[in-house]
């Protein structure tokens, strides 16, 4: 059951991890005509890469937590 929400989860950080990528060219590029806007976005490219950092952490949270879960799974089997 853990490993399910794992992988539902990894699906849902996936999809932020897209919207966050995109909104970076958002940032700079108008996407009503295609050229670069003269006074980018900088709150939403700053935004951006923010949430790219904390995604890249959590999700190196979750796994360490992943492991050790595992690990104590496995010392707890050949005790």
């Amino acid at each position: 059951m853990a490993l399910q929400q794992l992988t539902l989860m990894d699906k849902y950080i996936t999809v932020v991890l897209g919207f966050l990528l995109i909104g970076i060219p958002v940032a700079f590029i108008s996407p009503t005509t295609g050229e670069l806007r003269e006074q980018p976005f900088i709150p939403l490219f700053y935004a951006s890469i923010g949430g790219i950092i904390a995604v890249i952490i959590y999700s190196g949270y979750q796994g360490k937590k992943a492991k050790q879960k595992a690990n104590r799974e496995r010392r707890r089997k050949f005790k």
